[in-house]
C-alpha cells in the first residue's frame, strides 16, 4: 500500500486537505497524492488555519481507502513517519556538516515538536461511511519564525533546513507512512510511547487537568488527575503547562 502515485501539484491552492477530499469522494485510488507551494486557506484541527510562507513547507495530502481496523491508529501512525523522515534527513545533512540534529517527540494526538516547539500539524479526515480517509500534513521545512504571524512564533518550530530540501522530505515522508501503517498495533504503540512529549507533564484541557503518563492500547492519552483517580482521552486537545 504506497504512496504517492498519482501525484498532484499545485503552485498554489486553497488547502491541500480540500482537494484530496474532492479527488477521493470521485473515487481516486489508495495512495493519491496532493502537494502544494503555497496554500491559501489552509486549515489545522480545531477549525484552525495553517499558515507558512511559499516554498518553505511541506504541504502535503494523502488518500487512504479502504479502510480497515489497522487504520483506527492513523493520528498516531502519521506523525510518527513525520518524526521519522525529517530525522533521517537531518542524520544525513549532519554528514555534510549542512544542518543540526535533532529529535522530533509527538504531542497527543498528533502534534510534531522539535524542541517543544511545533513544526508540524496533521489533520486527518475519515469518511467511513465511503470507505476513505485524507491525512493532511504541514510541516515547517525551511520557515523561518519571522516569517510567521507574531502570535505564532512564540510556539511554532522548524526543521531549520532550506527549500530545497522540501521534496527530499516529502520522498522520506512517502515512504516513512508505509512503514507506520504496516506496523502492527503493538509495535506503533511502541514506537509512539517513545517519542511521547507528554508523559510526565503537568497537562490541562477543558475538562481539568493532570499529569500525562503515557498512552493505552487504544491510542488514548492517560491522564492521573489533580484530584485524584485517572482518566483517559479519546479526542480534544491538552496544553503544556508551564
Amino acid at each position: 500500500m504506497s504512496f504517492g502515485e498519482p501525484h498532484h501539484h499545485f503552485d498554489s491552492i486553497d488547502s491541500t486537505n480540500t482537494r484530496a477530499r474532492e479527488l477521493a469522494a470521485e473515487g481516486a485510488e489508495h495512495g493519491t497524492v496532493v502537494t502544494a507551494d503555497e496554500q491559501t486557506a489552509g486549515r489545522g484541527r480545531q477549525g484552525r488555519t495553517w499558515t507558512a510562507p511559499p516554498g518553505k513547507a511541506l504541504l502535503y495530502s494523502a488518500i487512504v481507502r479502504p479502510l480497515d481496523d489497522r487504520h483506527l491508529m492513523l493520528p498516531l501512525a502519521v506523525p510518527l513517519a513525520v518524526c521519522e523522515a525529517a530525522e533521517e534527513l537531518a542524520r544525513d545533512l549532519v554528514q555534510g556538516d549542512k544542518a543540526p540534529g535533532f529529535h522530533c517527540g509527538v504531542k497527543w494526538p498528533n502534534d510534531v515538536l522539535v524542541d517543544g516547539r511545533k513544526v508540524a500539524g496533521i489533520l486527518a479526515e475519515a469518511r467511513p461511511q465511503a470507505g476513505w480517509a485524507v491525512l493532511g500534513i504541514g510541516l515547517n521545512v525551511a520557515v523561518r519564525l519571522g516569517d510567521l504571524p507574531a502570535e505564532l512564533r512564540d510556539t511554532a518550530g522548524t526543521l531549520g533546513l532550506g527549500p530545497a530540501d522540501v521534496e527530499p522530505v516529502l520522498a522520506r515522508l512517502l515512504g516513512e507512512l508505509d512503514a507506520a501503517l504496516a506496523l502492527a498495533p503493538d509495535a506503533l504503540l511502541a514506537a509512539y510511547r517513545e517519542r511521547d512529549a507528554l508523559a510526565g507533564r503537568a497537562v490541562t484541557w477543558a475538562g481539568g487537568r493532570g499529569a500525562a503518563v503515557g498512552i493505552d492500547a487504544d491510542g488514548r492519552l492517560l491522564v492521573d488527575l489533580d484530584g485524584g483517580g485517572r482518566t483517559a482521552l479519546d479526542a480534544g486537545e491538552v496544553h503544556l503547562t508551564r
